[in-house]
This record gives C-alpha cells, sequence and structure tokens, in this order.
C-alpha cells in the first residue's frame, strides 16, 4: 500500500494547479489532504477512482482535512471527540483491516506564538492520548502538517529559528513525546542527513534554492515497523507550498 501525505493549502487552488494529474502520476492507494479550506458543503469528487472523505469543519474556507481511498475503509471518523479540538475540521481518522490511517493538520503556533501554549498544552495532549486509545486495538499510521520541525537537520536555519513557531522547545517536545510514545518517524528510517525539506517560503526564491523545513510527517506504531518498506518526500512535485510525503507499506 501507497500512502501520501500532502497539505494542499486549498484544495480548489491545488485543483487548478493539476491536483487530479499529479496524484495520477504518483499513483497511491490512499491520499491525505491537509489544509483543504474547503467549503461547508464538500466539494464532488475531485479524484476519479478514489472514495472521499471530507471534513471541512465549522469555519469555511480555513484548515480542513479529507482523505481519498482506492478501497473503502470499514470505517471513518471525524475530530477526537474533544469538542474545543473538533471545530475546525484537522482530524480523520480511518479504519482499515489491519491498522488506523489518522489524517492531520495540527494548530499553527502562530508567528507572535500566541497559539503556543493551546497546541503544546492541550491539542498535543489530548492528540496523542487519541492515538493511544486507538493502538489498543490496531496500530496506527499518522501523518500530515504537524507544524513543527524536530531536529535542526529538519530546516537550513535552525539557529536563527528556535524561538519561531514551528521550532520551539516546547513543540519539538511535543514530536519528543510521540517518540517516546512508540511512534517512528518514517522517513528518518531511510535518511538520516539534512537537506530534506516539506515546506518553502514563497519569498525569495525559497524553493529553488532549497531553503525550507521539514514540517510534514508519517509516524507509525513500532508494530508496523517489519511493513515498512519505504518512505520519501517528493520536493519536485509543485503545486503548494508544501511538497508530497509518503510511506509504502
Amino acid at each position: 500500500m501507497k500512502l501520501i501525505s500532502w497539505n494542499v493549502n486549498g484544495v480548489r487552488a491545488a485543483l487548478k494547479r493539476g491536483l487530479p494529474e499529479k496524484i495520477r502520476k504518483i499513483s497511491p492507494d490512499v491520499v491525505c489532504l491537509q489544509e483543504t479550506k474547503a467549503p461547508l458543503e464538500p466539494l464532488a469528487n475531485p479524484l476519479p477512482g478514489y472514495k472521499p472523505y471530507w471534513n471541512t469543519g465549522l469555519r469555511p474556507g480555513y484548515a480542513g482535512t479529507a482523505i481519498f481511498s482506492k478501497t473503502a475503509p470499514l470505517a471513518v471518523v471525524s475530530g477526537i471527540g474533544v469538542k474545543k479540538h473538533d471545530q475546525e475540521g484537522r482530524v480523520q481518522t480511518a479504519e482499515y483491516p489491519g491498522f488506523y490511517l489518522v489524517n492531520v493538520y495540527v494548530p499553527n503556533s502562530q508567528r507572535l506564538l500566541g497559539r503556543l501554549a493551546y497546541r503544546t498544552k492541550e491539542w498535543d495532549v489530548d492528540f496523542l492520548k487519541h492515538l493511544k486509545r486507538l493502538e489498543k486495538k490496531k496500530p496506527v499510521v499518522f501523518c500530515g502538517d504537524l507544524n513543527v520541525a524536530h531536529r535542526e537537520i529538519d530546516l537550513t536555519h535552525p539557529k536563527a529559528n528556535v524561538k519561531n513557531h514551528g521550532f520551539t522547545p516546547e513543540e519539538r517536545a511535543g514530536f519528543d513525546r510521540f517518540l517516546q510514545a512508540g511512534f517512528i518517524d518514517t522517513f528518518r528510517e531511510f535518511e538520516k542527513g539534512g537537506g530534506h525539506h516539506t515546506w518553502w517560503s514563497t519569498f525569495a526564491d525559497c524553493r529553488a534554492r532549497n531553503v525550507g523545513w521539514r514540517l510534514d510527517h508519517v509516524l507509525i506504531s513500532t508494530a508496523l515497523r517489519p511493513r515498512l518498506k519505504e518512505a520519501f518526500i517528493l520536493p519536485e512535485v509543485l503545486g503548494s507550498d508544501h511538497c508530497p510525503v509518503g510511506i509504502v507499506l
């Protein structure tokens, strides 16, 4: 099974930039999108051959997630069961025979860190609890824009960004807790070096110069490690300020 995750920064904009053709070339079995910014009424299925599942949240044109699957999951549930977190369409959980798949768009701590306390002291805590509840039943794959670069090698200028959103000690500690809870950063199972990014600022030609951050991740339960065949980043795929990431099980 090939799975990809992609923050498309607006699914309608991504469609204008050729999203279906790009997905067709990658040929995944499951597609997880974040920051869809879809309207309250979901769009018609933009990916023929896939079954669509939308979580648009209550605020139109903001956040949102979507899963497209060639094979229908056993069930798909939106949210994590905590009302204060479930208003923005940030989480979907799809159950497959051998695992749960969680598609997540983690809240951004914001440029002035106005949402840092909420993100690290509330969201991260409750989201990890959700993952561990699922894991009691089946192994878990979770993927998405986690809005954090975990280590210094995950961004081009770590020293200059220590106190900036996406690389604060608190956010990085939140990623540590995923690992301490038994989840595996799949990309780092295959690639130990730096220079691999998934998001680039649209200013100063950052993407062409590869001045970026690795904010998009796929993590798996330890029990799934024997099935992990590949983990990848596709920086050559354009259409958003993020690029797709994925795994093969």
